[in-house]
């Protein structure tokens, strides 16, 4: 079976065809990546050229989604209400699930007779324990607004995990790994047992490490401040995604540009790599205090190729 795999990214779609069989394992027959263009819209030219490089039809199509909130667990038929909830919960996952919504929707159009099936970045994070997703904020927001830490590159950790197992010729459930997602999104996850105990980014993707774009933690009064002096909520939502990170600090995401600045002498540079590196290494650090030893440390991402 040919499999039609979309991931549409912050920063870029990328698609590939694999080939499945029983008896092998996958096959990547063909892949290309294709940035999006600035703004909204574009996601049908930019599928459709997807598509088009990638050659063969394709006999069913996966979708990378980001967040699937608390009604998504598990790998899901893509049907109209599925759509529907992913782009209402982008309001939790700005730059993604917008995206993921308008992939789908176009595909679905496109192609009506293979099967259309979404894979949630939150799934592996589901069955956090309660320590680790609860936030220590008031019952009443808790219970009303579905306040909790959903975690987010489930996929790419779950595959990490499961690869760094075969690596190291260990069974996953035998192994405490601390997985660490370096990319344009970044992320730290406490692996044991190949189940996700402990993860960085929590209710939004917006939480934990400095990343390309987007700030991490930072200390909410901040927020509370610029919003007491008249800031809205979308003009906060925008800087804290769009405009800060590694662009605020250093003037660029791309991580391999910022090391040959910082090799040149750029000192906004050398900051923003020495403040990455910062924001990272604590978060490797508080990962292991969720495990009572520490197999392997696994990176996964793809530092400064746009990768979410």
């Amino acid at each position: 079976m040919r499999v039609c795999v979309l991931n549409p990214g912050s920063s870029t779609l990328k698609a590939s065809v694999v080939l499945v069989r029983a008896d092998t394992d996958p096959e990547v027959e063909a892949a290309t990546t294709i940035e999006w263009p600035a703004g909204e819209r574009g996601a049908d030219d930019v599928v459709r050229r997807a598509l088009d490089q990638l050659g063969a039809a394709p006999e069913a199509v996966g979708y990378r989604v980001v967040h699937g909130g608390s009604e998504y667990r598990a790998p899901t038929r893509v049907d109209k209400q599925l759509i529907e909830t992913i782009e209402r919960l982008d309001v939790l996952a700005r730059l993604h699930n917008r995206r993921a919504a308008a992939v789908m929707r176009f595909c679905v159009a496109e192609l009506p007779d293979v099967d259309h099936v979404a894979c949630f970045d939150t799934a592996f994070h589901a069955a956090l324990p309660e320590e680790a997703w609860r936030y220590p904020l008031p019952a009443e927001w808790v219970e009303r607004f579905g306040i909790r830490r959903f975690g987010f590159h489930g996929l790419s950790v779950e595959w990490a995990a499961r690869r760094a197992a075969e690596l190291l010729g260990q069974p996953p459930e035998e192994l405490r790994l601390v997985v660490a997602h370096l990319g344009s999104g970044c992320s730290v996850t406490a692996v044991h047992g190949g189940r996700s105990v402990d993860t960085s980014m929590g209710f939004t993707p917006l939480e934990g490490l400095m990343m390309g774009t987007r700030a991490g933690s930072v200390d909410p009064g901040i927020l509370l401040h610029l919003a007491a002096r008249g800031m809205s909520p979308d003009e906060l939502a925008e800087g804290l995604a769009e405009r800060s990170g590694l662009l605020a600090v250093a003037s660029s995401y791309d991580v391999r540009d910022l090391a040959l600045r910082s090799s040149a002498g750029d000192a906004g540079a050398r900051l923003g790599l020495q403040m990455f590196a910062r924001h990272a290494a604590a978060a490797i650090a508080a990962a292991t205090t969720a495990l009572d030893r520490l197999d392997a440390l696994v990176f996964t991402g793809g530092i400064g190729q746009h990768s979410t």
